[in-house]
């Protein structure tokens, strides 16, 4: 097979893997930069050029988009849909994914455990708001925010008031949801690959910290999760629509809460905490869901 790996940085761990993974099963392999690709959009034969070159024969496209990139990343994505090019995380999926306000909606639409959120635009309404997810303490985030960036904990209601007046004073989009006191700044990471969580590893924050992304110091380390934790990982993932994604959940007093669906987890953590072959079981899921495409063609190693 010819895969593209859509990236911008191809040193980059999870990256580098993904390459790795594979070329040692026989596939050829060409990181691409979202950013440096120009379109032919039209209903004959839509194409993608990068630096005068045509980006042809691809069998499959791994998108790797980074938050920052995703309007002109999924773009681009949607060209290679327009080409027939596998996918394992679509497009549309992508954009769902990482809308957070979007995201939750979806997920509570289909019945699936996650902190209760509120949602405003106006001050007026910020009182009757924290009285709807519980009352202080209430986590308060930034919709645009990534990798714990942009989340703040407001241990009072007047700290909370005087936050979400700030947030709304500056026009930036906020979500406020209840505080899970007893995860005890720890998270579950669940990485689901197709109906599966193949590997999942629990994220403790550190001393005097709530978040507990390893981009905030946080530290990883093996878990094993319970069946309604497996479950509810893989339930989040088909409603995003995403066929490899990293699951957030919170172990609450009412079950498995989901924090977020991430279509681009990082594979560095996953990989060293739990000693697995990620990257290479994603090129598998690959693999088998190309044999299912196109089933006269042999693949190497499948």
């Amino acid at each position: 097979m010819k895969i593209g790996v859509l990236s911008r940085n191809k040193s980059l761990y999870s990256t580098k893997r993904l390459i790795e993974a594979a070329q040692q099963r026989g596939h050829e392999v060409e990181v691409i930069d979202a950013l440096r690709c120009y379109m032919n959009i039209n209903s004959e034969k839509p194409e993608i050029h990068i630096q005068g070159r045509e980006l042809s024969h691809f069998d499959a496209v791994i998108p790797r988009i980074g938050a920052s990139v995703t309007f002109y990343g999924c773009a681009v994505l949607r060209q290679f849909e327009s080409m027939d090019v596998y996918t394992p995380n679509g497009s549309v999926a992508i954009t769902r994914s990482r809308d957070k306000l979007r995201s939750l909606q979806v997920l509570s639409k289909r019945g699936v455990g996650m902190p209760i959120t509120g949602f405003a635009s106006k001050p007026d309404d910020i009182k009757d708001l924290l009285t709807m997810v519980g009352g202080a303490p209430v986590v308060i985030k930034l919709l645009e925010g990534t990798q714990g960036i942009g989340v703040v904990l407001a241990e009072t209601r007047k700290a909370a008031e005087s936050v979400i007046e700030a947030f709304m004073g500056l026009k930036a989009n906020i979500m406020v949801q209840e505080y899970i006191k007893e995860a005890g700044g720890a998270d579950i990471r669940c990485f689901v690959i197709g109906d599966k969580v193949i590997a999942a590893m629990k994220r403790q924050a550190q001393e005097g910290e709530f978040r507990s992304n390893l981009h905030r110091g946080g530290s990883a380390s093996l878990i094993r999760i319970t069946p309604e934790e497996r479950k509810t990982a893989v339930q989040a993932a088909k409603a995003m629509g995403l066929g490899v994604a990293g699951v957030d959940l919170l172990r609450s007093e009412r079950g498995p809460l989901v924090m977020e669906v991430n279509s681009s987890p990082g594979l560095e953590g996953i990989e060293s905490a739990t000693g697995k072959d990620i990257a290479g079981l994603i090129i598998e899921y690959i693999e088998k869901a190309i044999q299912k495409k196109t089933p006269e063609k042999p693949l190497p190693n499948s």
